[in-house]
């Protein structure tokens, strides 16, 4: 029961740019009652750990399908009432918004997938905008509606044979942003077998909110990394100038390739060497691409980007994984105040600012 979707999903190359800024908005701190978050809360609660590193306090628990780690510079009361809030504040999103979650807000649109509308609050209607948005800026590679996609790929699935070219078009025939009908206050699928997955943005939205929370209550620095999508402000507690972030090899995963130094800002990494399954000799990896309904086969191993926002280096790294190194690292080069990297089966491409910020 998770938010985060077994897939990426690409499709039209991008132009480069960013999404909007998320205006501030305090964030809600009290466990809701609706979707059955309690249940989802006690599941956090169990997978939690608590601990001092390096003079920071540390928490760490399974949500939204992935490890997640917080490491907060306060006072000892701020960082307790911090850690309550934290767990809540996900526990409430997983409950409304992940798709495996039977009692979610998105089962319910896709269950009422060409039937009626379904009435939506202030918050959800945002994070569909930013949906659109996002949709918008990357000219359709991240696309919310491409479920139909991600199961018929499963990569968790044992394989007896590929999926045939007929059960690919039967499935790209289901997707389609453009085609949700949006109006204020309320959403619907107009056609049965349509099915929205916040898998793509879900996960980076929630990192930018913790960091959010973490300021709204006074921390004076944090990292908040949620499976290796992370954020930061503020300074280390062990005198640090930076947060030292450790970029994983793809081509020898366990081991890190190189680190970066940052400060308030954003990292984020999509890669297919892990989510993925073989089938005679040939690899499938876990980033699909709409416009061919298969996964990308490009010899990208990994990108990762820092941004201003998780939302934004989450976004650049998804859409420059399907560009390949030529195409991405124009992006790169062309996004003002982004840089990154793109590791391939046979090297690695950076951007021009990338060493900039790059530790060892």
């Amino acid at each position: 029961m998770v938010l985060s979707s077994s897939h990426k999903v690409v499709a039209d190359a991008p132009k480069p740019s960013g999404p909007p800024a998320a205006p501030a908005r305090p964030v809600p701190v009290e466990l809701s009652d609706r979707y059955n978050a309690a249940a989802i809360l006690k599941r956090i609660q169990e997978s939690a750990s608590v601990s001092q590193k390096d003079g920071a306090h540390e928490l760490t628990f399974r949500a939204l399908g992935t490890g997640c780690r917080i490491s907060i510079v306060a006072q000892p009361a701020v960082a307790t009432a911090l850690r309550t809030a934290v767990l809540n504040w996900v526990a409430n999103f997983e409950a409304k918004y992940s798709r495996f979650w039977p009692e979610s807000l998105i089962s319910h649109i896709n269950r009422s997938a060409g039937g009626d509308w379904i009435p939506l609050d202030a918050e959800a209607e945002r994070l569909f905008h930013l949906c659109n948005e996002l949709h918008f800026l990357t000219r359709g590679i991240l696309d919310p509606t491409a479920l139909p996609l991600i199961q018929l790929w499963n990569w968790k699935e044992p394989r007896v044979a590929l999926p045939t070219d007929a059960e690919i078009a039967a499935a790209q025939a289901k997707v389609g942003w453009r085609k949700v009908q949006r109006a204020p206050g309320k959403i619907r699928l107009p056609e049965t077998g349509m099915s929205v997955d916040l898998g793509g943005v879900g996960k980076e939205y929630a990192v930018d909110q913790i960091s959010q929370l973490a300021r709204q209550f006074g921390a004076t620095g944090a990292l908040v990394d949620f499976g290796a999508d992370l954020r930061v402000f503020g300074l280390p507690a062990d005198g640090r100038p930076a947060w030292h972030i450790g970029l994983e090899d793809p081509r020898n995963p366990g081991s890190c390739w190189t680190g970066l130094a940052v400060r308030d800002a954003a990292v984020a990494t999509s890669g297919d060497y892990i989510r993925r399954f073989e089938r005679e000799g040939v690899r499938y990896g876990h980033i699909l691409d709409v416009r061919t309904g298969r996964p990308v086969a490009n010899g990208v191993r990994a990108v990762s980007v820092m941004a201003p926002s998780c939302t934004q280096a989450g976004m650049l790294s998804t859409a420059i994984f399907v560009l390949g190194p030529e195409e991405g690292v124009r992006m790169l080069d062309s996004t003002i105040g982004v840089s990154g990297a793109i590791v391939t089966e046979s090297g690695t491409v950076t951007s021009r600012t990338f060493f900039n910020h790059a530790t060892s």
